[in-house]
Formats: structure tokens, C-alpha cells, sequence
């Protein structure tokens, strides 16, 4: 019999498993040997830090990243035909959304193997509850171009769209350069679209503000260099 692959959650800030990881996803971590991550380190400190497992070293941790070729899957996925249930760990959040977990869960579904995913956080989701944007219509379109013709060029497509469809459009930088970006989106974007950034979310110093392009341009701010998540809805 074939094992599962399980899309387990992580925390999108530093030291809130114990307010933000469910029990159930701690009870099926504490039954895996076995997990496909992009960093080792990363992974197995979050792991230990669950305190499930009375012996780290005993577990088993093999990369599945952003590099990772389609020929390496079969010697990842060769525990599970075996028997052996498998855990994906993403870096932040849940496996497959901006990630490359996606990748494991294709394999999977191609090879008839049981995809079983958990509940944890996403800052993606979580950013857009709380922006009282469209949750009906909404698009992750992951990094905006880097440089500023470009990006200037993308934002006014998407804002474009965003009026068409009545579609809340979602993505996310770079830490460092979350201040560039609010600098584009000001600029390219019209005084009356609305615009929420919601920053460091799960952390104590969360901060989810959702205001039009006028308000963000007479009250500037500076975001550190943490993670952000961007989202706009074009209202006319």
C-alpha cells in the first residue's frame, strides 16, 4: 500500500507555531520520518521547535525546491511507494501556493497517491480577509516586475483588469524592496483605488492597513524589511 503526501503548514512569523499550527497538524507531524523541504535547516528547527518528535536526528529531510528537475521525483517519492507517508514543508505558510510544493502535489496526483492537505496559515488568504476587498473575485499574481517601466506597465494592466472583473489583485515582494514597490503602486495606480498592505501578519507587530491611493499618498509610510503582502481593487 502506498503512503500519503501530506501539505503541512509552517509559520509565516517567528515564533507563533504554538498560537498558529493546529494540534491536528502537530499530531500528524509527530507520526512522519520523512519530509520534503527547501531548506534542511530551516525545516528541521521548525520541526524540533514543534517538540513532537523525541529524536530530530532520526528524521529524514530531502530538498524539494524552486531547482528541483521532474527526474529527481520518483527517488523523492520512492518512501511512499514503499508505504512511508511524507510530508511537504514550505519555507512560509502552506505548501504549493508561491511555492514549489506544487510540484510534489502534480507528481502525486499523476502517480494515484493520496494528497491530504492540512489547515495553517496563509498569508495570502489572511491578507485578503482582512483587506475588505472583493473575496468573490480575486487573482495571486506573485512579484511584480523588478524594474520600474516594467512594473509601472504591470500595475496599470492589473488595475485595468481589476476594474473589468470587479477582481482583488494579490502579490507579494522581496522584503528589501516592499518600499519600491509602495512607491510604483502610488504612482501608477488612480487616486480612488483602493489599496491594502498588510504586513508581518500572525506577528505581534502585525499592521493591515486598506486605504484609496490618495490617502496613502498624503500619508506615506515605510515598511521594513519584513514580509507583505499587496493588494488593490480598482472601484472605477
Amino acid at each position: 500500500m502506498k503512503g500519503k503526501l501530506f501539505l503541512l503548514p509552517t509559520i509565516i512569523a517567528d515564533e507563533t507555531q504554538q498560537d498558529v499550527i493546529p494540534a491536528s497538524v502537530k499530531e500528524t507531524i509527530k507520526g512522519l520520518t520523512f519530509f520534503l523541504c527547501e531548506n534542511i535547516r530551516t525545516a528541521r528547527r521548525y520541526v524540533s521547535s514543534l517538540k513532537v518528535h523525541n529524536n530530530i536526528e532520526s528524521l529524514q529531510f530531502e530538498i524539494l525546491d524552486k531547482d528541483t528537475l521532474p527526474d529527481a521525483l520518483p527517488k523523492l517519492f520512492a518512501p511512499i511507494l514503499e508505504g512511508v507517508n511524507v510530508g511537504v514543508l514550505s519555507e512560509s505558510g502552506c505548501p504549493g501556493i508561491a511555492d514549489p510544493g506544487a510540484l510534489a502535489v502534480s507528481y502525486a496526483h499523476k502517480n494515484h497517491i493520496q494528497v491530504v492537505p492540512l489547515v495553517g496559515p496563509s498569508s495570502i488568504l489572511l491578507a485578503l480577509i482582512a483587506s475588505g476587498l472583493n473575496g468573490q473575485k480575486f487573482a495571486f499574481q506573485g512579484y511584480l516586475p523588478v524594474d520600474a517601466k516594467e512594473a509601472t506597465i504591470a500595475i496599470k494592466n492589473l488595475e485595468r483588469e481589476s476594474k473589468e472583473k470587479s477582481q482583488t489583485q494579490i502579490f507579494i515582494e522581496t522584503p528589501y524592496r516592499n518600499n519600491a514597490l509602495m512607491g510604483h503602486l502610488t504612482k501608477a495606480l488612480r487616486p480612488d483605488t483602493k489599496l491594502c498592505v498588510a504586513v508581518n501578519l500572525t506577528a505581534d507587530s502585525e499592521t493591515i492597513i486598506c486605504q484609496e491611493i490618495s490617502q496613502w499618498i498624503n500619508k506615506p509610510i515605510t515598511i521594513e524589511k519584513v514580509p507583505a503582502v499587496f493588494l488593490f481593487l480598482a472601484t472605477s
